[in-house]
């Protein structure tokens, strides 16, 4: 079957002309032009349009796994050209919906009841169709409040992990027969994207990061996240509170409702660096589709089966950098890129600066409400490539994300100035982590291991100190090791009780 599928995969290469991809390499065109006679027999469709156009619409007849991967590659300025970002930024998980009867077969086999003990006014025909799942709406018996059904597709397993095979596969040739192949670490983008695809197809994992959203944001005016019902949601079923709301995008009804769209764009901005600096948690598929708008003005947040995670070296990095490049340090942001390991340690600063002056320079000629992260995240993404900065996994989804964000805020206020809006929230996150703020709540965070292993200290020492005595292992050293001991006791004790005293005054 893996076979059937890789050919299937060839002949939509070949039938949308993408072999001439390959002919823009030099070990590569050799083989494209085998590749080419060797199908002659497969007609060609779509040879008018551009070969990025062309690339969009064979990634759409291939499945989901491709849809997904084009969607996070036109995030990615440091592996495609623009042209081709532009186009794979337009593709859509709108697809035609699988069977209705087979979407209750899953249902009641996955949740173990009869669809008519679960719910009333079930729709039988789906209210959208993804590349993944399909949506219905119902009503729950239990409490009479309308609800999302959402149902994984069959077998969409197999076709998913057949896919990665092949992708794994391509991200081996790419890295051994491109001369940038390794720097761009092609396999380690199909194994994050694998993993994040992965979550997607568990509705229980989205069922957590839904909730875990949820509790983050519940003092948080500016969003509202469905409630999800555990009774009723597995792997492939996840139940959750229905949401009446308006399409982000849909402008006129959103004039005519008479939502503040500047305040609306700015909530947006808001609500993404909140997740990010101070949860480092975050909704990764910030696209149209996934929010709504609420009468009230408020973000409707839907869809979380893909969120990001950021480590708080990451966040110290990637705040430090942000601030740097709005203060145009731009040896701030060289050093950064190398103190955090996304740049090699022997990147020569200056000319590694200079190379980022140039290109950002420009940026600054426009007034800050024009100037876009996306745009500068390409710029940076560009020197990359001359200083052999090699791609962060990690930071993936933050990158499409920011896109995402920042997208959605000029359709709401093409006046936005990204800026102003996001400059505090940098600021009060950096406060909160450095200087004697910072000191203490990091404290307070280490207490518990402190309160645990601080009094045992000095009995671990002494117990270390009669074993290295009973194995004649310590000579002299002994009694320098011992006044040591002693004075750590002291200065341990000293410790203790100026935290304690800090503590108290805060606390």
């Amino acid at each position: 079957m893996r076979l059937i599928r890789l050919f299937k995969i060839i002949f939509t290469f070949k039938r949308y002309g993408l072999f001439q991809i390959l002919k823009l390499n030099d070990k590569t065109s050799k083989f494209a032009i085998f590749l080419e006679m060797s199908l002659w027999f497969v007609p060609q469709k779509h040879m008018d349009k551009s070969l990025p156009i062309r690339v969009k619409l064979a990634f759409e007849s291939l499945g989901p796994v491709f849809v997904k991967f084009g969607q996070l590659l036109s995030t990615r300025p440091d592996l495609i050209p623009n042209n081709y970002m532009a186009e794979l930024s337009q593709l859509q998980n709108n697809v035609k919906p699988f069977d209705s009867n087979i979407s209750q077969q899953i249902i009641e086999t996955s949740l173990g009841k009869p669809i008519s003990d679960i719910f009333d006014d079930f729709t039988k025909e789906p209210i959208a169709s993804a590349s993944i799942a399909q949506v219905h709406k119902a009503i729950l018996k239990e409490n009479g409040l309308s609800v999302a059904v959402k149902v994984l597709r069959p077998k969409i397993h197999k076709v998913i992990a057949k896919d990665i095979k092949l992708m794994t596969l391509a991200a081996w040739l790419v890295e051994n027969l491109i001369s940038d192949g390794k720097r761009l670490r092609p396999r380690e983008i199909i194994e994050e994207f694998a993993i994040t695809i992965r979550d997607e197809l568990d509705f229980l994992q989205e069922a957590a990061n839904s909730t875990e959203l949820a509790r983050l944001h519940q003092n948080d005016p500016k969003i509202l996240i469905p409630t999800v019902y555990y009774d009723y949601t597995s792997k492939d079923v996840i139940v959750m509170e229905w949401m009446n709301g308006t399409a982000i995008n849909d402008l006129a009804e959103l004039r005519r409702q008479g939502i503040d769209l500047v305040k609306l764009s700015h909530y947006g901005v808001e609500i993404f660096y909140t997740q990010v600096f101070h949860f480092g948690f975050f909704h990764a598929d910030m696209h149209p589709g996934n929010i709504l708008c609420s009468n009230d003005g408020r973000y409707i947040a839907l869809d979380f089966g893909i969120v990001g995670c950021l480590s708080d070296e990451d966040k110290r990095y990637l705040a430090v950098n942000i601030l740097a490049f709005f203060n145009r340090d731009y040896k701030k942001v060289a050093v950064t890129h190398v103190e955090s390991g996304w740049a090699p340690k022997d990147t020569p600063i200056e000319q590694f600066e200079n190379a980022i002056r140039a290109v950002c320079e420009p940026i600054f000629n426009k007034p800050l409400a024009q100037i876009s992260f996306a745009q500068v995240l390409i710029k940076l993404f560009q020197v990359s490539r001359r200083f052999g900065i090699v791609v962060q996994p990690q930071l993936i989804l933050l990158q499409k994300t920011i896109v995402n964000v920042e997208g959605l805020g000029r359709v709401l206020n093409p006046e936005l100035d990204l800026w102003k809006t996001a400059k505090p929230i940098l600021h009060k996150w950096l406060k909160q982590q450095m200087g004697l703020k910072g000191f203490i709540h990091n404290l307070k965070e280490e207490l518990p291991y402190w309160s645990y292993i601080m009094p045992t200290m000095p009995r671990n020492f002494a117990n270390t100190l009669q074993k290295l005595q009973d194995s004649n292992e310590v000579n002299q050293n002994y009694y320098k090791l011992t006044r040591d001991y002693r004075r750590m006791n002291f200065i341990l004790t000293l410790v203790v009780i100026g935290l304690t005293v800090i503590l108290a005054i805060k606390l």
